[in-house]
């Protein structure tokens, strides 16, 4: 088969990692990459021999669009609707990083343009792909803890994020969007969709502009009732980040994924008696990751591994933009919520 040639749209922050995940994978070739900033992208292309380097996005695609079969935007989220269309129009299948777009509105654009436009749309949601949340996934699936009727999804940090990532300070809506984009799609992933939503937030940190705490409280359409807690200003015992812990209660059973990705099981034995098991579910270590948040880098190879086969036709994406889109509007309707403290209904 031969390989998929693809264009990066966005050199910043997450690109270090993107790119180096990508080339992991056999059948794709980086042709092109655009930065606004021309020198990032001279910097990356020079570590990973990309041969194309633009600071004009039309140039790049009025250049290679005949020769990519996707691109994949890692640019800022107010630029990712124009981003995804402009390549749409082009007959390019695109990727796009979380979130999709600053409103639901334009979210709605970006899927609804992909598909007038004949060409498949996907977003980079890496988070359902670390390893123990898929170990997590099996667990359930195997119904060793019987039907699940609550759970609680858990993201606490004191993380200082805003040092690596300053833009994020600025954000009038932040950990909903940033975070929040994860979790809830962490939860449409585990225990399916929702069918009402109530949500608050709060500001702790008071040099950002945007939210730094939110708890949303879901019933699903399977019955079972989510509690989503997402902080960056918890000073805990012991610093989880970038861990999400999370615990399902069953009618045989519980599940408790925490601390150094260990995956606790609790249900009775053969005996009648309640027994504890616990596994380890340890992400693969890369030599280009930071072995410190090896559970993140590691989930965008296989993020991008299942995106790929979908490329080629040997699978069904998890993360197209329809399935995302859900997502999206779970997360403005937690901010709906909020603003209005009310439980709003999907």
């Amino acid at each position: 088969m031969r390989k998929l040639k693809f264009a990066i749209l966005g050199t910043g922050f997450w690109a270090k990692y993107q790119i180096p995940a990508w080339l992991m994978l056999d059948g794709v070739e980086l042709v092109a990459l655009y930065n606004r900033t021309r020198s990032k992208a001279e910097g990356f292309a020079r570590q990973f021999a990309v041969p194309h380097v633009y600071d004009n996005v039309d140039e790049l695609l009025d250049r290679h669009a005949s020769e990519l079969d996707f691109v994949d935007i890692i640019t800022d989220v107010d630029t990712h609707t124009d981003f995804t269309l402009k390549a749409a129009a082009y007959g390019l299948d695109v990727i796009c990083q979380k979130p999709m777009a600053p409103t639901l509105e334009a979210a709605r654009q970006m899927v609804e343009g992909c598909r007038r436009a004949g060409v498949r749309f996907y977003i980079h949601e890496n988070f359902r792909w670390q390893t123990p949340l898929r170990r997590l996934k099996t667990v359930l699936d195997s119904g060793v803890i019987g039907k699940p009727f609550k759970a609680r999804v858990s993201f606490c940090s004191a993380f200082p994020v805003f040092e690596n990532q300053p833009f994020l300070a600025e954000l009038e809506q932040f950990i909903l969007t940033d975070i929040g984009s994860h979790t809830l799609d962490i939860c449409r992933f585990l225990f399916g969709e929702a069918v009402s939503l109530y949500c608050q937030t709060a500001r702790v940190n008071p040099k950002i502009k945007g939210e730094d705490v939110a708890t949303v409280l879901m019933k699903m359409q399977s019955g079972l009732t989510c509690s989503v807690e997402m902080s960056y200003a918890s000073i805990l015992e012991k610093e989880a980040f970038p861990q999400t812990f999370v615990t399902v209660e069953g009618a045989l059973g519980s599940a408790v994924l925490t601390h150094d990705y260990t995956l606790r099981l609790t249900a009775r034995n053969e005996s009648g008696e309640i027994e504890t098991r616990q596994q380890v579910a340890a992400p693969p270590q890369y030599v280009w990751a930071d072995p410190a948040y090896a559970l993140v880098h590691s989930s965008i190879v296989d993020c991008n591994r299942n995106l790929l086969a979908d490329l080629q036709g040997k699978e069904t994406a998890e993360t197209t933009g329809s399935d995302n889109f859900e997502t999206v509007r779970l997360v403005h309707t937690a901010y709906e919520s909020a603003a209005r403290d009310k439980v709003i209904y999907l």
